[in-house]
């Protein structure tokens, strides 16, 4: 898969901008080209690992999906590019590599067929099996068939108004959807508590998300207009995360232009949602240059966490909180309250641990290229300072956090001072 995505180049400029966190046409055009290249030769050695038994209906579901491409070609992308399709195609193509655990879905092929053909308007007809009594159909949502066996499906089968049809909660304001019904919207069981998808939502359950999604943008839009653009422009779909979750947000690599959230106020999630963005580029970024070659150990002091992270980590935590810092910075300007706090804070948390990652010595020239753009873009910050002595003070603080870690983990020490 590297090598099929090697054919992309990363201009300096291309790469200083994405290094900055700013949202710039370039850039945003090279995460979803990267995007797209990256699932469609995962869709392909999908095809080519399927074991022969299956061949038959393997090449009937693509033979679907090739030809409502004929007449659609944006309702196929859209379906094979959806974030849940990634998901399904990884675990798919793991499961057809192990020697043992539980089959590979390649079932699932026909529902992506299937919705490809409702969204082409084409003429069709293919018999599928629902799964305990519910038909997924990825992008428009699930049917709920009045007997069991198989299912076959036509040109007529999706309807919006009939009651054993759920369509997917599409959220206001753009094209992101609110998933909560693809088996694939994050990983399975196995997925840690802090991860887990909720359950399908009530009436008021996606209403309320409605209410703080728009809140969430709006404070975008009003706060960093370009973020706000950029969050819609790469984000298609958000899945809730069940009650209790600790985490409020995360990104899945396989997931590409998906986030994971739990409910919270409208401030909070423009925060999150300018957060896990970030880390959505990065990795569309890594998949087609090398910045490090740094082991996954996990030894370094990162001021957001309290346990130690591997390069990788730091380097992803830190592109995160610099876009967050200058998020923090513009509603400050505009007067929201506590937002001089919030980017002081993580201002302060960033600065430290830059030195760290500019002076790895496992970092290639792109890497350093590329925290080198990260260290201007916070210096700049500087032309708008918080009042006061805000920003001394969390240089302070984060002094103070730094050395309690230390005490906490004398052996790495080392990997923590500047």
């Amino acid at each position: 898969m590297t090598a099929a995505l090697a054919a992309f180049t990363v201009p300096s400029r291309t790469l200083r901008a994405l290094a900055s966190t700013e949202p710039s046409p370039d850039g945003t055009r090279l995460v979803r080209d990267v995007r797209r290249s990256k699932r469609l030769v995962l869709l392909r050695a999908v095809l080519d690992a399927a074991p022969c038994g299956s061949s038959g209906r393997t090449a009937d579901h693509w033979a679907l999906l090739e030809e409502a491409e004929r007449h659609d070609p944006a309702a196929v992308r859209d379906v094979l590019h959806y974030p849940a399709t990634g998901v399904w195609a990884e675990e798919t193509l793991r499961r057809l590599h192990a020697p043992y655990g539980p089959p590979p879905d390649l079932a699932h092929l026909g529902t992506l067929a299937a919705a490809a053909a409702l969204r082409a308007g084409i003429p069709f007809t293919h018999t599928l099996r629902p799964v305990h009594g519910r038909l997924v159909l990825p992008t428009l949502g699930l049917l709920r068939p009045d007997r069991p066996g198989p299912l076959v499906l036509t040109e007529r089968s999706w309807d919006p108004e009939d009651p054993a049809t759920l369509p997917l909660h599409a959220l206001p304001g753009g094209r992101t959807a609110l998933d909560d019904l693809d088996p694939y919207r994050a990983p399975g069981p196995a997925q840690p508590a802090p991860l887990r998808p909720a359950r399908r939502l009530t009436p008021k359950g996606h209403k309320r998300w409605d209410t703080q999604w728009s809140g969430a943008l709006t404070l975008l839009q009003r706060y960093d207009t370009v973020r706000a653009e950029e969050t819609v422009q790469l984000l298609r779909s958000l899945v809730p995360l069940a009650g209790g979750s600790r985490s409020s947000g995360a990104t899945l690599p396989a997931a590409a232009g998906s986030v994971l959230a739990r409910a919270q106020a409208p401030p909070a999630l423009a925060a999150t949602l300018v957060h896990e963005v970030q880390h959505g580029k990065l990795t569309a970024l890594a998949d087609v240059l090398t910045l490090h070659t740094a082991d996954a150990a996990p030894r370094h002091w990162a001021p957001w966490r309290s346990d130690p992270r591997p390069l990788e980590g730091l380097l992803h935590g830190a592109y995160a909180h610099l876009a967050l810092a200058g998020y923090w910075q513009r509603a400050a300007l505009y007067g929201a309250r506590g937002a001089w706090a919030q980017h002081a804070r993580i201002r302060a948390q960033v600065a430290a641990v830059l030195p760290a990652l500019r002076a790895h010595d496992r970092l290639t020239s792109a890497g350093r290229e590329f925290t080198d753009a990260m260290a201007a873009a916070e210096r700049a910050m500087d032309e708008l300072p918080p009042p006061g002595d805000q920003h001394a003070a969390a240089r302070r603080a984060v002094d103070r956090e730094r050395r309690a870690w230390c005490e906490a983990h004398p052996e790495l020490a080392p990997f923590a001072q500047v």
